[in-house]
Parts: C-alpha cells; sequence; structure tokens
C-alpha cells in the first residue's frame, strides 16, 4: 500500500500514551475529522435502544509489542453463509460496527466501500450490524453497495469479545486486525476513506507508525 504524502506524516507523528501505552493518533492529515453518533443522532440511538456511547472521533493504533490476538468472530452474514475471522489470517481484517438507524453510519458508508474496492483482495472488511433488523439492514447494504459480508450481531455480543483489548463501544466503531490475527487499530466514531486507509497501513507496520 502506498504511504500517505509527505504532506500528511507530519501530523500523523505525534504521540500520545494511553492506557497499555498505546498510540494515540488523531490522523487529522489523513483525513477529515471523524464524528461519532453526535447529538444530531441521539434520538435514533434512543429509538434504537442501543445503549452505546457516542464516538469521540479518536484512533488509536497499537505498536506490535502491545497487540493481542483478536477474539473468533464467527456469525452468520445478512446474505445466509458463515464468517470465521480466523479464515482471514495473512492479511489485514477490517471491522466496521454499524446500524442502519445510524446517521454516522450512513455518512461513512460510501467511504467504506470505496476504501474496500481500491483494497480489494489485499484486505477483508466485514461489517457486524447491530440492535437492527435484518431487512433495514439489507436495504442498507443494498443503498450504498456495500460490497464485503456483513455479520448479524443483533445483541452486541461479538463487540463484547473484543473487551480485553480495543473494544468498539460506539456506533460506528471501526477496527484493524493485522496479519497476524492481532487486535491493531480502533477507530471511534466516523472514519474516512484515508483515515481508513491510513489505519490499515499502520497496522502492518511493527511500530504502529506509516510505512
Amino acid at each position: 500500500m502506498a504511504a500517505p504524502s509527505p504532506a500528511a506524516r507530519p501530523a500523523a507523528r505525534p504521540r500520545v500514551r494511553i492506557a497499555g501505552a498505546a498510540i494515540a493518533l488523531t490522523l487529522l492529515a489523513l483525513g477529515p475529522a471523524l464524528a461519532g453518533c453526535s447529538s444530531s443522532s441521539q434520538a435514533d440511538q434512543a429509538n434504537a435502544g442501543t445503549g452505546f456511547v457516542a464516538g469521540d472521533g479518536s484512533i488509536v493504533v497499537l505498536p506490535e509489542s502491545e497487540r493481542v490476538p483478536a477474539p473468533e468472530i464467527e456469525g452468520v452474514t445478512l446474505g445466509g453463509d458463515t464468517f470465521r475471522l480466523s479464515e482471514h489470517r495473512g492479511k489485514p481484517v477490517v471491522i466496521n460496527v454499524w446500524a442502519s438507524w445510524c446517521a454516522p453510519c450512513r455518512a461513512e458508508a460510501p467511504s467504506l466501500a470505496k476504501a474496500a474496492r481500491e483494497l480489494g483482495d489485499t484486505v477483508q472488511f466485514v461489517g457486524l450490524d447491530t440492535r437492527d433488523s435484518d431487512d433495514t439492514a439489507r436495504s442498507f447494504v443494498a443503498k450504498f453497495g456495500i460490497p464485503y459480508p456483513n455479520v448479524i450481531d443483533r445483541d452486541g455480543q461479538l463487540q463484547l469479545l473484543f473487551g480485553d483489548s480495543l473494544p468498539p463501544q460506539a456506533i460506528p466503531s471501526t477496527v484493524v486486525i493485522d496479519p497476524q490475527g492481532r487486535v491493531a487499530a480502533r477507530a471511534l466514531g466516523r472514519v474516512s476513506e484515508s483515515s481508513l486507509l491510513g489505519m490499515v497501513d499502520m497496522a502492518q507496520s511493527p511500530s504502529g507508525t506509516p510505512s
């Protein structure tokens, strides 16, 4: 994957130590500011009864030494197939938590679809559809032309499996698994295409910085 342009590097370098000595990167130079389910969508969240907090737009990328194995994610997709995370070892996996009723999810869907097409077979994308109905979720996938499988996680149990690493505790959230099957990065809130490409790039770097 092409590294971020030289102009993007200075803003991506600053690092802040947080829990577990993770590298917290705002990645503002890699894309527009991120936004989670903010006040404009609070009514949507309340109606859906999610219990999820709003994303603050933060991105965390872990250095290789602090990554832990990802939990086994297995479930039935909206298309009726079975998805198993363990079957995709050897390439990065992008896991996006979303719901059709979430306004930021609708806003980021085109960026996710575009990034998935751009990266092709080099990266596996998968969605975790939560607190949703299957019919509205399928309509969402069709409307935005999402090309990757989406696992039904109606009660949010699959997200909870990330509790010991980087839990996707907002809707939307995006978690990147590195080629060795370890949790490498997380974005809480809406993610732009350029920020997502940067996360995938850094997830493949031992230091968690752009390659």
